[in-house]
């Protein structure tokens, strides 16, 4: 026959032990009521505390700005603006007044280079004209190409032409029955008279050409041809452009 196994109090699994203990100790925290972590948190404040702050002794409230204030403040704000504005207007001043300048300037170096090659197609043409009759002359007509000649002249020069052609030149082409004959080349190929203007402004034109000169006279024999180069100076006149020098080079 079996025995029944008795056991102790001290007997049994490890896990119920440890469980029976844990259930003795909550109930005797139940008994003292003591409460555990979980509790704790779930009943602890959720806002934290209101600090109320006196103000010192003397302290008084700043005042409500008035009117007059906003009207001072929009006044001074006017004032700075004025200041700053005034630089740039000055700087946009002077800024215009270049621009106008340069304006100036530049319309007026255009209209100076357009009076100036307006100037250069003139007076080359009057010098081309004015080569051939200024320096010709034959004894057999003085006074007609004298005076032919001195239609192309202006200023002091066709005073000293007027001179020089009745106290020399004319004296000489009746005693050695003197005649020249001068032309501007030209190149064989029939191109333009060779002349060039070397400068040029609106009212002077200095003109460089290439002129032939058959010469005769009685102390010749036939015929001499002079290849001379002459520079014309040319001033415009109410009559249109005149010879007012000449220089043979």
């Amino acid at each position: 026959m079996t025995k029944p196994t008795t056991r102790g109090p001290g007997s049994g699994s490890p896990a119920r032990r440890t469980m029976t203990a844990a259930a003795r100790a909550a109930a005797k925290r139940a008994e003292r009521g003591e409460r555990g972590p979980a509790t704790a948190v779930a009943e602890a404040p959720l806002s934290g505390r209101t600090v109320v702050i006196e103000p010192p002794d003397g302290w008084d409230d700043p005042p409500e700005p008035s009117p007059e204030d906003f009207a001072e403040e929009a006044r001074q704000e006017a004032a700075v603006r004025r200041s700053r504005r005034g630089p740039l207007a000055a700087l946009a001043s002077v800024l215009l007044v270049a621009g106008l300048v340069a304006v100036v300037v530049l319309g007026q170096r255009y209209r100076d280079g357009a009076q100036a090659d307006q100037a250069r197609a003139h007076a080359l043409a009057a010098a081309r004209k004015a080569a051939p009759v200024v320096l010709s002359y034959d004894h057999r007509h003085l006074d007609r190409d004298f005076a032919a000649a001195r239609a192309h002249l202006t200023g002091k020069f066709r005073d000293e032409y007027r001179k020089t052609t009745q106290t020399v030149v004319g004296p000489t082409a009746k005693k050695y029955d003197g005649a020249v004959k001068a032309t501007v080349a030209e190149p064989a190929d029939g191109g333009p008279p060779a002349a060039s203007v070397v400068s040029a402004s609106a009212d002077v034109a200095v003109v460089l050409l290439f002129v032939n000169q058959v010469t005769r006279s009685t102390q010749v024999t036939g015929s001499r041809v002079d290849l001379n180069r002459v520079r014309m100076t040319m001033t415009r006149t109410s009559e249109g452009w005149k010879v007012s020098a000449v220089d043979a080079l």
